[in-house]
C-alpha cells in the first residue's frame, strides 16, 4: 500500500492483503466480516463527507470562497498561504482531519488555481494541518473516538490535557511548511479577481456544512458515534439541492471516490489478523510492565513508536491496536495520552500515514496531481518530528 506499485490505488492492496488473510487460512470468514462491519461508523462519515464535498463543489461553493481568499491576499502568497491555514485549522478542529481532507481540498486548489498561484505549497496546508490539529477536540479526528472509546474525557479535562499541546504542534507544524515553502510563497499572487455569484444550491451547500459541523459538536457532547448524523446531514444537503435544481443524483454519486470504503474495510480486517495472533495481549502485557518501572519514559517511548508504526501501517490500524493496547493493559493516563499525540501527528511523516492524507491524495489526483511517496517524505522529515516532539513534551510533563 505504502510502495504502490503499477500505481494502483491504496485501496487494491488493503482489499488484497485482507483477501490473503481470508484465504491462506489465517483468519475465519466470520471473524473477517465481523471487522469489516466494526468499520461502519467511518464508512458513514466518510460517505457523509464525501457528498457534501461533491455537491459543493458541483454548486461553485469552492470557486466562489476561492475568489473570496484571493481576494483577501491582496497579492501576498504569504498571506494567502497564512489565510489557508487558518481555515484549515478551523475545519479541522470543528468537523474533522478527514473534512479538511475531502472538503477543504478542492477550495484550495480553487484558490491557488484564481490566484495563478503554484497550487502545491497551499495544497501540503491541508494534509499537514488535517494531522496537526486533529487533537484540539476530540471529534477533529475519530481516531481519537477509537482510542479512548468508553473512556473518553469529557470537553474540559480534555482541553487541560491537550490544548497546549495542540496549540503547540499547530503553530511548529506552520513554521516548518513556511520554511519549507518559503521561495515558492516569495512569489506574487493575483490581486484582483471578481467575486462570482454565489447560486442558490452553493449557498445550500454551504449552509449544509456549517449545519454539519454543528451536528458534529452536538452529537460528541452526548457521546454518540458521528458516523450516521454525518451521513444522513450530507444526504440530506444534497438532496434539497438536487430537488430544487430537479436534477439527477447519478452525477453526484459517479463523482465520489467511493474507493475509500473498501480501503478503510481492509484494514480493518488487517488488524483483526493482527489481534488473531495474540501480538496485541503480548504487547499489552510489555507496556503495563514498562508503566509500572517507568512511566515518562514508557508515555516517551509508547508515543514515538506509535507515531513511527502509523506510517507502516496507516493510523487507522494502529489507532484501532493501540486502544486494545489501553483496554488490556490499564495503562497510565499519561501513557494513552501520548498514544493520542503519537497516532494523530505521527501520520504527518508519509504519505499514508493516516487516513486523512490518502483522501488529501485521492482529492489532488482527482485536480490532475500527484505527489510520491518520496516527495512527501522529505517534507513531512521536515515538519513532523518538531510538531511531535513538542507535543509529547507538553502532554508527559
Amino acid at each position: 500500500m505504502i510502495l504502490r506499485p503499477w500505481r494502483l490505488p491504496e485501496a487494491v492492496w488493503a482489499v488484497l492483503g485482507a483477501a490473503a488473510l481470508v484465504g491462506g487460512g489465517l483468519l475465519p470468514v466470520r471473524a473477517a466480516w465481523q471487522a469489516v462491519g466494526r468499520g461502519g461508523d467511518v464508512y458513514l462519515f466518510l460517505t457523509g463527507m464525501m457528498l457534501l464535498s461533491e455537491i459543493a463543489r458541483r454548486e461553485g461553493l469552492f470557486d466562489w470562497l476561492a475568489a473570496l481568499a484571493v481576494r483577501h491576499a491582496r497579492g501576498s502568497g504569504r498571506r494567502l498561504f497564512l489565510l489557508i491555514y487558518v481555515v484549515g485549522t478551523v475545519v479541522t478542529v470543528f468537523m474533522s482531519n478527514d473534512a479538511t481532507a475531502v472538503v477543504l481540498t478542492p477550495a484550495v486548489f480553487a484558490a491557488a488555481r484564481a490566484a495563478r498561484a503554484e497550487p502545491l505549497p497551499y495544497l501540503y496546508i491541508c494534509a499537514f494541518i488535517a494531522n496537526a490539529a486533529s487533537f484540539v477536540l476530540p471529534i477533529s479526528n475519530p481516531a481519537n473516538l477509537v482510542l479512548y472509546g468508553r473512556h473518553m474525557p469529557a470537553l474540559l479535562p480534555w482541553l487541560s490535557h491537550f490544548a497546549l499541546a495542540s496549540a503547540a504542534a499547530i503553530l511548529a507544524t506552520y513554521l516548518a511548511l513556511r520554511i519549507a515553502q518559503r521561495a515558492a510563497l516569495r512569489q506574487p499572487v493575483a490581486r484582483e479577481m471578481a467575486l462570482p455569484p454565489l447560486s442558490g444550491g452553493g449557498r445550500a451547500a454551504a449552509a449544509g456544512i456549517a449545519a454539519t459541523a454543528s451536528l458534529l459538536l452536538l452529537v460528541s457532547g452526548f457521546d454518540l458515534p458521528l458516523g450516521l448524523p454525518t451521513c444522513v446531514a450530507g444526504a440530506m444537503t444534497a438532496a434539497l439541492v438536487l430537488i430544487a435544481r430537479r436534477a439527477s443524483p447519478w452525477p453526484v454519486l459517479g463523482g465520489i471516490a467511493w474507493s475509500v470504503l473498501p480501503l478503510v474495510a481492509g484494514l480493518f480486517v488487517l488488524v483483526e489478523g493482527v489481534a488473531q495472533t495474540g501480538v496485541i495481549a503480548l504487547l499489552a502485557g510489555a507496556l503495563h510492565r514498562a508503566a509500572q518501572a517507568s512511566v515518562v519514559g514508557t508515555a516517551w517511548g509508547s508515543g514515538t513508536g506509535l507515531a513511527l508504526l502509523c506510517n507502516m501501517m496507516n493510523n487507522l490500524p494502529a489507532g484501532l491496536i493501540a486502544s486494545s493496547l489501553v483496554t488490556a493493559g490499564e495503562l497510565p493516563p499519561r501513557v494513552t495520552d501520548a498514544l493520542l499525540v503519537g497516532v494523530d501527528l505521527g501520520p504527518n511523516l508519509s504519505i499514508t500515514g493516516s487516513l486523512a492524507t490518502i483522501l488529501w491524495l485521492t482529492a489532488l489526483r482527482r485536480e490532475g496531481m500527484s505527489v510520491s511517496f518520496g516527495q512527501f517524505l522529505r517534507l513531512g522529515t521536515l515538519v513532523m518530528p518538531p510538531a511531535l516532539l513538542l507535543a509529547l513534551w507538553l502532554t508527559i510533563f
